[in-house]
Formats: C-alpha cells, structure tokens, sequence
C-alpha cells in the first residue's frame, strides 16, 4: 500500500485528508518508524499506526486536525492503561500529524449579475466553488462559467444537497428579501462559520423582523454579515465581488489565527 501516492492523489483531486507517521519509538512497539496512516475526513483511513488504543487516539487528532488545520506531534507511552496510557507493549511512540487542505468551499447563492464575478473571482483564488440558483435557466456552466457544482434548487434545500460544515462560507446574492426569508432558517441550522448577505440596511432589517416573526433568534441571526463585503466604494458587480471575496479571504484567515493561538 503506497500511502504517499495515495496522498498525492487526494492532493492533485483537491480532496482534504491528514497523513499521521511514526515519527519516533523507544522500546517495544507495535509499529516502527516511518509507518504512515492517511486519514479521510469522512473518517475512512488507509495503512496504520499501530492499530488499537494508539490508533484510536490518532485518529481522534487527525479528525480534528481537518477542523483547525493545525499539525500535531503526539507521544503516547505503552506502559500502563490503568493509568490512562494507550497500550501495554512497554514502549513509547511518536505520530507527527499534518494535515493537507484545500481551501474551504464557497456556495454563491444567486447567479445574477454579481454571482458571476464572484464565482470567477473564487475559482481563480482556490476555493472549491458551488452555485446556487432556483432559476434553473441560470444555474448552469453556461449562464456561470467556473463552479465546481451547480444546484439548481431554493435555498431551504441547499443542506440535503450538500454538506455544510466548518469549512464552507455562503455567500447570498439573491434577487430579494423575500428568496431570503424562505432559505435563511435551513442556512442558520448549519454550522458554517460565515454567512454573508448582499441587500441594503433596509431590506436586511425587514428580513431579520420577518425571520424573527418565524420564530429565529436575535443570536442566531447575528451570525449573518449584512451588508456584506468590505467597504471600498464599490458600484459595478465586479468591483462589488472584488469587495465580498475580499471579507471572505479576511474571516477565514482570521479564523486560522484564532486556531493557531487556540
């Protein structure tokens, strides 16, 4: 099993995974150095560390590596598991694990005169790109040249298209409060880390009494960003997609800092 092809393939697929390898082993192991695991993020893994509790731990970390980005070195004695140790070989092991991520995906909601734009501008800066648009007319490669997926659906059916986790940002350019009013509850039942909303002062405090009229929370609606995109006196749809990827890029490397000191 040829772990490092492996992972170049997920590498050049642009699909996210950690590899974990033995870095370092004193006494008797199970596994010597150089062993190497390659985890998925849907949990699936290839080769091994070492099987059993060392293993489990591994994974444990590597899981959570996909979340922060962050590398770990791991150290686990096998001496004693009464005392919470991972094993009872005798030995001490080292797992080095280092997570390889693509940039998060970006879901544009709205293939209208600003979503094209903001569609090129994603594809060309790395971000797995995926367009969505209840006009089916206009969700497609033709009408949007540059995604990765196309969702032609409303935006309340988004979540069962497609996974929305920690590492996708939505960004809402729809034609009008109401389209927003509809697809907003589902979007707020996710856990992404940035919504952003396109729409005047005024079109976004007549959705948020709506939505609250549904029964969503002050709180919950405070994690939309609206109006969105960085202030830089933007007027045409390119110059106002220029100003959105640009908030976008900024919350999701503030968000890696705040892992990094974490």
């Amino acid at each position: 099993m040829d772990i490092i092809k492996m992972l170049n393939n997920a590498v050049s697929e642009g699909k996210p995974v950690v590899l974990c390898t033995i870095v370092n082993t004193k006494g008797s192991v199970p596994r010597h150095a150089g062993s190497k695991m390659l985890v998925y993020a849907d949990g699936r893994f290839d080769g091994t560390v070492g099987g059993g509790e060392v293993e489990n731990r591994v994974l444990s970390e590597a899981l959570n590596s996909f979340k922060d980005g962050k590398t770990r070195f791991l150290t686990y004695d096998m001496i004693d598991p009464e005392r919470g140790d991972a094993g009872i070989c005798g030995g001490v092991v080292t797992v080095f694990v280092e997570p390889f991520l693509s940039l998060p995906t970006l879901v544009v909601v709205g293939a209208g005169h600003v979503g094209k734009p903001i569609v090129h501008l994603a594809k060309w800066i790395g971000f797995n790109v995926v367009v969505s648009d209840d006009r089916e007319a206009l969700c497609t490669p033709e009408e949007t040249p540059g995604a990765d997926r196309y969702l032609p659906v409303p935006m309340s059916q988004i979540p069962d298209e497609m996974t929305l986790d920690s590492r996708t940002y939505l960004v809402l350019v729809t034609r009008g409060a109401e389209v927003d009013i509809e697809g907003l509850p589902a979007l707020l039942a996710t856990d992404v880390p940035y919504i952003g909303l396109i729409g005047s002062k005024r079109r976004w405090d007549h959705t948020q009494e709506k939505l609250m009229e549904r029964g969503i929370s002050k709180e919950a609606l405070e994690r939309i960003k609206s109006p969105i995109g960085i202030f830089i006196h933007a007027e045409t749809p390119r110059e106002i997609a220029v100003s959105i990827i640009a908030e976008v890029i900024d919350h999701y490397n503030q968000t890696k800092k705040h892992f990094q000191r974490a």
